[in-house]
C-alpha cells in the first residue's frame, strides 16, 4: 500500500541544461531532493529544525533511476514523490518526473533515518504521516 503523495511543480532554467540544450542528468538529483524536503513540509515536518534541534534526518542510502526522456530549458516539470514502504527507520519513495502527461523520470530512493549519524526510528507521527493514504 502506497501512503502520502507529494508533487513539486518546477520550470527549467538555462542553468539546469548541458550544451546540448537537454536538461544535465545530475539536475534531476536536484530536483528530486526538493521534492523529498517538500514531502517532509506537506507533513509538517521542517528537515531543519529536526536537524539542528536533534541532530537527526534523513540520508539518501540508495537510488535507482531511469532516465527515459530529455526536458528543456522553459519546460514545466512535475515531480511526484511517493511514500511507497514505510518501516520504522526508512523509507522507500517513488519519485517520477513528468511534462504534463509524459514521464521524463522514474526513481526508487530508499532513505535512512539517522540521529547523529547512527540509524534510529522516525517519530512516530512521521511514520504514520507518511503511511497516510489520503
Amino acid at each position: 500500500m502506497e501512503g502520502v503523495r507529494h508533487v513539486l511543480t518546477l520550470r527549467i532554467y538555462y542553468e539546469d541544461t548541458d550544451f546540448s540544450g537537454f536538461v544535465y542528468h545530475a539536475s534531476y538529483l536536484r530536483f528530486m531532493e526538493r521534492a523529498r524536503t517538500e514531502i517532509l513540509r506537506a507533513i509538517e515536518f521542517d528537515h531543519g529544525r529536526l536537524w539542528a534541534e536533534k541532530r537527526e534526518g534523513f540520508v539518501v542510502r540508495s537510488m535507482e533511476i531511469d532516465w527515459l526522456k530529455p526536458a528543456l530549458m522553459d519546460d514545466v516539470l512535475a515531480v511526484s514523490t511517493t511514500a511507497q514502504d514505510v518501516k520504522a527507520a526508512s523509507l522507500v519513495l517513488r519519485q517520477v518526473v513528468t511534462r504534463g502527461e509524459e514521464v521524463l523520470v522514474s526513481a526508487l530512493c530508499k532513505v535512512a533515518y539517522l540521529r547523529d549519524g547512527r540509524p534510529t526510528r522516525m517519530p512516530e507521527r512521521m511514520r504514520q504521516q507518511m503511511m497516510r493514504t489520503e
